[in-house]
């Protein structure tokens, strides 16, 4: 009985060790084949080039296959002023042409330092061997203190992972419904795109441009309002999630390492990723006089438009839920249920056994008590019911010998305790749960037999 007892009691931290090893673990592999697999080793693919005058652009074509094999796709234009104009456009990456004999390469440093050295060493080399020397000129060059061209994604990770960050810090204000989540997360955006580009004009990381905090705005606003609205579809694994989306997935593909040179799968995810999207933006709005900005824009809006959306579907389920216990909360925008939003610093409820010394690295207890009869005599194996406001049951437990319980991962707010046991009167208390503060309810069961009794002869 005693090695079954042990059994029992080790479940809940072998359970509890398998979901915290979890989300470290898959985050590992995440980074681990994302981040080497975009990095290990950029190389031109499908890069979009323009050639002035179309003899020249056969002869390019055919050299730039020979050497890099899918590398380049090149496209004609009529004269070099084209050439430079499509760069600047951003219609491509690069411009060449040949003027008065002497072959020169439009190039733009605001795509990367290591985009432009790519193109450099290609044409480069095709000049070389037509005995020729290559002039490089740069028709978006970067302010002096980016020049690799990539203070505009650091930039936007400071806008983009806080806004995920915020999220998660929202799921346990509980008192918080909807509406005030959506200002919140707004007034946040606001003040996030003010202090993030007065720091970086004042630094001089990149030129004054007031349209950029419209960007900012729009990035934190995104990554938030969406992450808000998948957390109560996703639940537990909202952490992976959000990470997922907007870590591993989006900071390859952000223009760490210039897109062009990536792998075809991160060049697509990087036309949907809001991280990504908001560089794009970025770079249009501050080197290329506005060209290609209204694309990431509009994903930027995509994004929010569908967190507002599964806010408004996470609502009217709630709304349909509570339509079957009161009518009239129907048509309350009732906040979610905390249980029902977990985040990184939300663990499930989860029944602890007792320890009168805990140990090091054990979960501290955030509800315990003691459960005793009349004569003030502990009750083993009293049934302990945690419910939140709305009567649904958080987790359930058992006292041991000397009458005692324990809980951790409980939400905060309300919670409703019920303590029964076989031929006693069930008694409730209801307490109020606070992050960091550990609560005590203590409880005494009377005998239904006794108060029959004691209320007999009081009629009497």
């Amino acid at each position: 009985m005693k090695h079954r007892k042990e059994r029992t009691e080790d479940t809940p931290w072998i359970r509890a060790l398998a979901e915290t090893l979890m989300f470290p673990t898959v985050l590992f592999l995440g980074l681990l084949f994302c981040f080497t697999s975009a990095f290990h080793a950029p190389q031109p693919r499908h890069l979009k080039i323009v050639v002035a005058h179309l003899e020249t652009e056969r002869k390019v074509d055919t050299a730039l296959q020979r050497t890099h094999p899918g590398g380049f796709d090149v496209t004609a234009v009529a004269d070099a002023g084209q050439a430079r104009r499509a760069v600047l456009h951003r219609d491509a990456v690069a411009g060449y042409a040949t003027e008065g004999g002497h072959p020169v390469l439009y190039v733009a440093q605001a795509n990367g330092t290591s985009l432009e050295q790519a193109l450099t060493q290609g044409f480069t080399e095709l000049a070389a061997h037509n005995h020729q020397k290559l002039s490089i000129t740069d028709v978006a060059p970067t302010v002096s203190k980016d020049r690799n061209g990539t203070t505009l994604v650091y930039l936007g990770v400071a806008w983009s992972v806080p806004g995920y960050i915020l999220a998660t810090t929202l799921l346990r204000a509980v008192t918080f419904n909807r509406r005030k989540k959506l200002i919140t997360i707004a007034g946040v955006a606001a003040f996030f795109s003010v202090v993030g580009y007065l720091v970086g004009t004042w630094l001089n990381y990149f030129p004054h441009e007031p349209a950029a905090l419209a960007v900012g705005f729009l990035l934190t606003m995104a990554v938030a309002t969406f992450s808000a609205g998948i957390a109560p579809f996703t639940r537990q694994f909202f952490p992976l999630v959000g990470m997922g989306l907007f870590i591993v997935l989006s900071v390859p593909t952000s223009g760490v390492a210039p897109v062009p040179l990536l792998p075809t799968f991160f060049q697509d995810l990087h036309t949907v990723m809001p991280l990504g999207n908001a560089v794009d933006a970025l770079k249009g709005l501050l080197y290329f006089d506005e060209a290609g900005v209204l694309r990431p824009v509009l994903v930027l809006c995509a994004w929010i438009t569908a967190g507002v959306a599964l806010l408004g579907l996470d609502a009217w389920r709630h709304q349909r839920e509570a339509a079957g216990e009161n009518a009239e909360e129907a048509q309350e925008d009732i906040p979610e249920p905390p249980v029902e939003d977990p985040s990184v610093e939300a663990p499930a409820p989860t029944a602890l056994p007792v320890h009168h010394h805990h140990h090091f690295g054990q979960p501290l207890p955030m509800l315990e008590g003691t459960v005793r009869d009349d004569e003030q005599q502990p009750i083993r194996h009293a049934a302990v019911t945690v419910m939140d406001t709305r009567g649904r049951q958080l987790v359930r437990t058992t006292t041991n010998a000397q009458g005692e319980y324990a809980v951790t991962g409980l939400p905060e707010g309300y919670i409703a305790i019920v303590v029964s046991y076989l031929g006693r009167h069930p008694v409730v208390h209801q307490k109020l749960m606070q992050s960091g503060v550990a609560v005590r309810a203590d409880f005494t069961l009377h005998d239904r037999n006794r108060w029959a009794s004691f209320r007999a002869l009081s009629q009497h």
